[in-house]
């Protein structure tokens, strides 16, 4: 079963991001940074795509597709372990204007 969200802003959707993913590889957050960068389709921001590195070549990603409002997690592996759908985010063509 899916795991539902309200996430409106950007912060805290990179919170959620950062403590799922820390979370399932067991890291500390304070000690894993997380990295971003701005997924864009036909010219225009669509979403966001977060990953960790950690030790022991722990690498884990997140996908936010912004349109379809879900975050699709990865493993190392590029298995999914999880998804989330979100019942309020933040509008992923406001972030080409903050960025």
């Amino acid at each position: 079963m899916d795991a539902v969200c309200s996430l409106p802003t950007l912060d805290s959707l990179r919170q959620y991001v950062h403590h799922t993913l820390c979370s399932h590889d067991g890291l500390d957050p304070e000690q894993t940074p997380l990295c971003e960068q701005l997924l864009v389709r036909s010219h225009r921001v669509c979403g966001m795509q977060f990953e960790i590195r950690g030790p022991r070549h722990v690498y884990t990603q997140a996908i936010w597709a912004g349109e379809e409002n879900r975050i699709l997690f990865y493993d190392s592996l590029g298995q999914r372990f999880a998804q989330t759908v979100l019942s309020e985010a933040p509008d992923p063509r406001q972030l080409a204007v903050t960025r």
